[in-house]
């Protein structure tokens, strides 16, 4: 077997075929030598390079050759192509840069030379061109990786050769960086709360090596509850809670409690600012003849919770009886008042997938009967006693639980354990009797900041803040004050990603 070395090889005028040697000979090109030919080259043997082959149109096998270099790199530096480096991360880890703007063909060989990868990484930073298709820096982790990359073209970029070993470099592990709301942190987990609209911006959109899920709380703000007056003797409904949206990642470890109205599917993060909306409570209702206000919308990117539906007015003085359906749907439903005319509210208006509410309570449909309460997050509302003068409001539907935010600030407490509840419905007021300070009273609230109906006085109970919990509905009063109901809580958004590992 013999090798033959060339510094150049050009063919003749009429662009025939160059033979380079006998069936297994070695054709070695030089580093800093180029091949050029405009026409083919037929090889039986290999042809080893560590130069430059253009314009050939080749029959046989190549083996790209690095030259390595032997002064050992201690710190950051950019490759050159067709140089293979020893690298040496006993006093730290550090980067290689690849070439700016390579060339098909391009040649870079990294070698970890002290096996000390695995404790001290090396990144291949891709300064702008894709490795291995990805539009991202990559890391040797593995103990003595080595690894030979050819830039191909600008889709795939950097490529490992078939002589390399492809399984000692990996993706480098690239976590989400945010700013925006109040952040905490739990672990390896940091928590964004918006109490208020804002902007969540992200410096950094993580990756799925490291991670770049977002997994969020929306909730909206809950509605009011209805009013009542002068000469009315029915109660006003509770309101409904706002809209409750909750994901929870799967492979997030640990897992922690989630409602069971949370997802699966958690949000992609996106590199720069996404406005937060934190829905308002729906306004009180007065009278003569309103239903409560409807509360607001929270949004976070593509996921939108619905404003809680407003409790209807005690509805007795209105000749027809007929309440808006329009006022009552939402998120989750508001309550009927005592009306002549009995209706029930929809939940989960528009529909989502879990369902973020449900429905409120029927009204009984008698004077000096009690109002329905509010729909909540995981249950409907509903009249206790109907069509009984002088009974207790019905009872708002309970809101979901949650440890997405683990921080007592936010939330109430349920029914047991460290969840803090979100999106309970608002209690439907007292149905009216000769002795109103007694009686059964007003519905209760859900779990989830929903308030309490009224059996006295003309101002409802409001929706707790920041839970989107709706408000309380009032009293019907034969006296000359008109009562409002109690307004809806305000929203919340919370979003929760692991920022480590």
């Amino acid at each position: 077997m013999s090798e033959v070395k060339v510094n150049k090889i050009t063919p003749t005028a009429d662009c025939g075929t160059v033979t380079l040697g006998d069936s297994g000979d070695t054709v070695a090109i030089p580093a800093g030598v180029t091949l050029t030919s405009g026409g083919a080259l037929q090889n039986s043997g290999t042809i080893t390079n560590t130069g430059t082959i253009t314009g050939v149109a080749i029959t046989g096998t190549i083996d790209n050759q690095v030259n390595w270099q032997t002064t050992v790199k201690t710190a950051n530096f950019t490759a050159t192509a067709g140089e293979g480096y020893f690298c040496n991360t006993t006093s730290g880890a550090f980067t290689v840069t690849l070439p700016a703007s390579p060339s098909a063909g391009d040649l870079v060989g990294i070698k970890d030379y002290a096996n000390t990868a695995d404790t001290n990484n090396i990144t291949i930073g891709r300064n702008g061109s894709n490795i291995e298709g990805v539009a991202n820096d990559f890391v040797i982790t593995v103990e003595g990786g080595s690894i030979t990359l050819i830039y191909v073209d600008a889709t795939k970029g950097w490529l490992s050769t078939a002589a390399a070993k492809a399984s000692d470099i990996s993706e480098q592990q690239l976590y989400v960086t945010a700013t925006g709301g109040t952040i905490t942190t739990s672990g390896d987990y940091k928590i964004h709360t918006f109490t208020s609209p804002g902007t969540f911006c992200v410096s950094c959109a993580g990756n799925s090596a490291g991670n770049n899920k977002l997994d969020y709380l929306v909730v909206a703000g809950g509605g009011s509850a209805g009013g009542a007056g002068n000469p009315a003797t029915y109660a006003s409904g509770g309101g409904g809670a706002g809209g409750y949206r909750e994901s929870r990642n799967p492979s997030a470890a640990p897992v922690w409690t989630a409602s069971p109205l949370a997802t699966c599917a958690s949000l992609t993060a996106s590199s720069g600012p996404s406005p937060v909306t934190v829905g308002g409570g729906g306004a009180a209702a007065t009278q003569p003849g309103k239903n409560g206000g409807k509360g607001n919308n929270s949004v976070f990117m593509t996921i939108t919770s619905a404003g809680g539906g407003g409790g209807l007015q005690d509805n007795g003085h209105i000749p027809l009886g007929i309440p808006s359906a329009d006022a009552a749907n939402g998120g989750s439903g508001g309550g009927s008042g005592a009306s002549p005319t009995t209706f029930r509210s929809s939940g989960n208006t528009p529909p989502v997938s879990p369902p973020q509410g449900n429905a409120g309570g029927y009204g009984s449909g008698q004077s000096e009967t009690s109002g329905g309460g509010g729909g909540g997050a995981t249950s409907a509302a509903d009249h206790n006693s109907p069509n009984t003068p002088g009974t207790k409001g019905g009872n708002g539907g309970n809101g979901a639980g949650t440890a997405i935010n683990p921080s007592p600030s936010y939330g109430t407490p349920g029914p047991s354990g460290p969840l803090r509840y979100y999106a309970g419905g608002g209690g439907g007021g007292y149905g009216y009797n000769s002795n109103p300070a007694g009686g059964s009273g007003g519905g209760d609230g859900g779990y989830g900041g929903g308030a309490a109906g009224k059996n006295t006085g003309n101002t409802g109970n409001n929706g707790t803040a920041n839970t989107g919990g709706g408000g309380g509905g009032v009293i019907g009063s034969y006296g000359p004050a008109n009562a409002s109901g109690g307004t809806g809580g305000s929203g919340i958004v919370i979003i929760r990603y692991k920022f480590q590992n």
